[in-house]
Order: structure tokens, then C-alpha cells, then sequence
């Protein structure tokens, strides 16, 4: 080997890749006024403190704070598509506030990154800057909250109505067939708009829908409504937190039904997946307009087969992690406690988990769970897994109640309301564990086919064979029975999970080697003392002097 490539070769390999200054270096949001343009216009650049101020309505915003000079401590909750519109808004507010010298003086807090669902009042973070009112930005569910009076600033997003309907008629070719026009909140006031358009080019079935304002409390008002009221309008039925209306006079009540089995719906912008699969349930077909990109979107969409296959996962489930994805929303204590006395009613055990965003890792961190039920907001927080991708089925509270019911029923229909869902408890309450017959029973899971011993493992075991304790053993509380545990009179899910796990801990990996040693190391008493003055430093440092 010559010197050159003895030279060659001692060079240490390179173990990571290139690297230079802009690699440390944040990154810059060059996109923003892309992304503002999307739902201010091609012509906002312009003028663009101007156009967010008229977007979010800064001017009612400072009209409602002169009536009602309460509230001092205001929170501006924005989700993540507008955040960057906050600096601004912000900045509108004190200058048009601080012009009038009687104004009283008020602090404004930004929110973003909410603990929960965007669409939700985030109310947790509120109390942490002690706010005393909350403005929502951004499209929202208008689910009732807790506490805190609310005023939603929901945008006017910008639409091109031409482009819109001509992709509308690219669609649906025939003219008497029977159309249901909805779209987020922000872009709901454009439907009455868009609805006489297509009526002026000979559509004749067709009704859209408006947010009702009566879900709202009391203490909430929504800015940016009442100027695109159509007063010829029609009410003929309610769709979750929308009302249908329609121009016709002679036109008679929708129910839900026929809502189903006859009308398309024609969405504008993409849903999230919970509220996407409410929507796919109560139309006969679905239609998905991204303004965006000026797209159609014809499916796949979520179904409900998946949700039946882990109803019978949850009949036969040992152990429930209730996940609550949501403080903010009414009757979420009620429904909690609700559900822990069905659960343990049915000899079923639970555990309670707040969690904000969860995801897999976060889950994935609770092996002894065998279904999650989750309470979430029914627009945006509730995880559907359509990929499979968590480790344990994700159900709702209706889909519990469900499948605690003895006989094994199934409506077809996607309950998300907290009220429902409690309603229904209360009609269908089950019977507990103890007055049960059939306690005995042998249960198989409808999935797997195999038998299930661990279903129910807060039942009352005295009817079962087990062998009386020794003398010297009549004080302990943990037995051994057909190789499963039990721990006070009840069966241990939790240790049963760690007798089938195939890593139980150091050392499980050599009990199949003829030579594993079962006493293990002998225990001896280690260093004690400080780093900088051990014991034995002390006794050596002795012994030389």
C-alpha cells in the first residue's frame, strides 16, 4: 500500500451529513402572503393591514369592547392557519382602543397553539392569563363552554362565486336533482349568495345552510353574520349546528330521513375527519370543494364499518382508558363520571387520561388499555385511526354505551353530542354486574372468535373453585387461579398484561438458557457519600494520616 492511500484510508469517515450556517438558522415563513391570499384575495398585497383588519372585523370587535367595558382581560384565540394575522389584529385593537381617552384601559393576550381542538373555546388557557372574555378567530363549532363569554370573529374568507359555481355545474348536470349547500363557518355567508346564482341557472331542489345562531349562550355573540341575511329565506330543518333554509315559501319541513335518502350535499372546503363522517351519514352523497386549490373531491370517505368492529373490541375489553380531549365543553364532567359508573356497573376497569393532541407515542405509553373512549369535540377532536396506526381501538362514549348494552345492538348513526349521549344512558341504563345471572356466562370475542376470560374483571369471584390458603398464607392478598391473578377479590388486568408480555423486565432474556441462574446476584451495599467525598475517600484519606 503506497503512503497516498495509507493517507487516504486513516481519514475518518464522514458520519453525518453537510452542514453549514443555514442549517442552524430558523426557518423563514416566506409563504405568508401565499398563504394570506388564499382567504384575503389576489388584491389584499396592497393593502394588507387594511384587509386582516376588515377580515376579522376589528372594527365590531372595538364597538363590542366600548359597550361593554367589563371586560379588561381579553384573550385573541387565532388556530395555527391565522396566527400569523395575531401581530396585527393585536395592534388594530390598541391603536383604535387608545383613541377615545375614556376608553378604559385593557390587556390583550394571544393564544395559539391550543391545548385542544382549534374549533373550541380554549378556555384552560384563558384561566392562565386570567382573561375575563375570549375572542375566537377562525371557523368554530359553537359548542356551548363552561364558563367564559365568548365573541366569534369567524372571517369573510375570499371566494371567486363564478369559479365556484361552474365547478357546481361541471358536477351535477342534472338540474332537478335534490342539493344541500353547506361550508365552514367562515365561508357559510357566501351559501345565500351562491344559492341565488344557481337558482338563476334553472337548479330547483336545492336548500343551504346557515349557522344557528341559537346554540350560541347568552354570553356569546358572532360578529361578521347579520349582514348577508337573506329575510325571504326559509327555515325547514336543523343539520348538527346549521339551519337549512330555502327561498321557496310553499316548502314544507325537512326531517333528517329524507335529508338522507334523497340529497347530495355540495361541501365547501374540506372538513375535519369526525365532522366529514357526521356529514357522510346524513347525505346520500358527498361533495367536497377545496378553495384552495379550486378543486373537487369525490371520496374515499371515513365509514362506519370500522366503528362497528371496535364496538364488539370494547364488548369484550377488560380494561378503558377514558381520553378526554377536551375541558371546555359542557356536561364533560357529567359525562365522565357517567361513564366510569357504566363501566364499573359492567365489572369493567377504567382509567383516566387528560390528554391534549394525542397521538400515537403518547398512547402508546399505556399497554395495559385494551380500547380508548374518547371525549372530544365532535368537529375536530375525536380520532378516527382511519390507517391504523394507533395500537388500541379508539371508540366514542355513544359507540360505549353501545356495547355495554346486553344485547349487541347497532343504529348506524354518529352520536358526538355529550347531551345525546347522556340521554341515552339515562333511557338505557344497564343493569349492574351483580344482579346478573349469567355472570358465569362464557364470553368470545366476535373479532377473534377466541374465548375471553379477562371481560369482566371486577366481578364478584366467590363462585369460583379456588384452592384455600395454608395457614402461614392467610394473610395474603394476591392469589394465583388458573394462571391469572387476583388481588383482593378481583382480577388483575394488569398483572395478567405482564404475565403475557414477552420482555418482562432485565434478565427475562436468559430464563430459556440451561444455565440461567433463577437467586441472581447476591445484594451488597453499595457506595454511599458524595461525589466529592465518598465514604471509602474519607476512611483511605484516615489511614494515611
Amino acid at each position: 500500500m503506497s503512503s497516498e492511500e495509507i493517507a487516504t484510508a486513516s481519514v475518518a469517515p464522514a458520519l453525518s451529513t453537510a452542514q453549514n450556517e443555514d442549517t442552524f438558522g430558523l426557518q423563514k415563513y416566506d409563504s405568508v402572503a401565499i398563504e394570506r391570499a388564499c382567504y384575503l384575495g389576489p388584491h389584499a398585497a396592497s393593502d394588507e393591514r387594511n384587509s386582516v383588519g376588515n377580515y376579522h372585523a376589528v372594527d365590531e370587535i372595538v364597538d363590542f369592547l366600548k359597550q361593554n367595558e367589563k371586560y379588561r382581560n381579553i384573550t385573541l384565540q387565532f388556530p395555527d392557519s391565522l396566527i400569523q394575522d395575531s401581530s396585527i389584529v393585536v395592534q388594530l385593537l390598541q391603536e383604535k382602543l387608545n383613541m377615545d381617552s375614556g376608553t378604559v384601559k385593557r390587556r390583550f393576550w394571544a393564544l395559539a397553539d391550543t391545548a385542544y381542538s382549534a374549533c373550541c373555546v380554549d378556555e384552560v388557557a384563558a384561566e392562565h392569563a386570567k382573561g375575563d372574555l375570549v375572542i375566537h378567530f377562525g371557523d368554530a363549532c359553537f359548542k356551548a363552554v363552561q364558563s367564559l363569554p365568548v365573541v366569534y370573529s369567524l372571517g369573510r374568507p375570499y371566494l371567486d362565486l363564478e369559479e365556484v359555481a361552474k365547478k357546481f355545474s361541471g358536477i351535477f348536470d342534472d338540474k332537478c336533482r335534490k342539493i344541500c349547500l353547506l361550508a365552514d363557518a367562515p365561508h357559510t355567508y357566501i351559501l345565500s349568495s351562491l344559492y341565488e346564482k344557481l337558482e338563476e341557472e334553472g337548479y330547483e331542489n336545492l336548500i343551504y345552510g346557515v349557522v344557528d345562531e341559537i346554540l350560541v349562550a347568552d354570553t356569546s355573540v358572532i360578529l361578521q353574520q347579520k349582514n348577508d341575511d337573506n329575510h325571504s329565506a326559509k327555515r325547514i330543518g336543523n343539520l348538527g349546528n346549521r339551519v337549512l333554509m330555502t327561498n321557496k315559501r310553499d316548502s314544507k319541513a325537512l326531517e333528517e330521513d329524507i335529508i338522507r335518502e334523497e340529497f347530495a350535499l355540495f361541501h365547501i372546503t374540506i372538513p375535519q375527519d369526525p365532522h366529514l363522517l357526521f356529514l357522510v351519514t346524513k347525505f346520500e352523497s358527498v361533495i367536497l370543494y377545496d378553495p384552495k386549490d379550486n378543486t373537487i373531491t369525490e371520496g374515499p370517505y371515513p365509514s362506519l364499518m370500522k366503528r362497528y368492529k371496535n364496538m364488539h373490541v370494547a364488548r369484550t375489553a377488560g380494561c378503558i382508558g377514558i381520553l378526554v380531549n377536551t375541558l371546555s365543553l359542557r356536561n364533560t364532567k357529567e359525562m365522565i363520571n357517567t361513564l366510569v359508573k357504566l363501566i364499573r356497573d359492567n365489572g369493567k376497569k377504567h382509567y383516566l387520561f387528560v390528554v391534549g393532541k394525542p397521538n400515537v407515542a403518547k398512547l402508546a405509553n399505556f399497554e395495559p388499555v385494551d380500547i380508548w373512549c374518547i371525549l372530544g369535540c365532535g368537529q375536530a377532536g375525536i380520532i378516527l385511526d382511519q390507517y391504523n396506526e394507533f395500537y388500541k381501538p379508539i371508540i366514542t362514549p355513544y359507540e360505549l354505551t353501545m356495547a355495554l348494552k346486553e344485547e349487541v345492538t347497532w343504529t348506524g348513526q354518529w352520536v358526538v353530542d355529550f347531551e345525546k349521549v347522556l340521554n341515552e344512558i339515562a333511557v338505557n341504563e344497564t343493569e349492574p354486574c351483580e344482579e346478573r345471572n349469567e355472570s358465569d356466562e362464557p364470553e368470545f370475542d366476535a373479532v377473534t372468535g377466541k374465548y375471553v376470560s379477562t371481560s369482566r374483571p371486577l366481578r364478584h369471584i366467590q363462585h369460583l373453585e379456588i384452592e384455600g390458603p395454608k395457614e402461614t398464607e392467610s394473610r395474603s392478598l394476591i392469589q394465583k387461579v388458573n394462571g391469572g391473578v387476583i388481588i383482593k377479590g378481583t382480577v388483575s388486568t394488569a398483572a395478567a398484561s405482564i404475565q403475557n408480555r414477552e420482555w418482562t423486565g432485565l434478565g427475562s432474556d436468559f430464563t430459556a438458557q440451561d444455565d440461567y441462574e433463577e437467586e441472581g446476584a447476591t445484594v451488597q451495599e453499595g457506595i454511599s457519600g458524595v461525589a466529592s467525598s465518598y465514604e471509602f475517600d474519607k476512611l483511605n484519606s484516615r489511614n494515611q494520616s
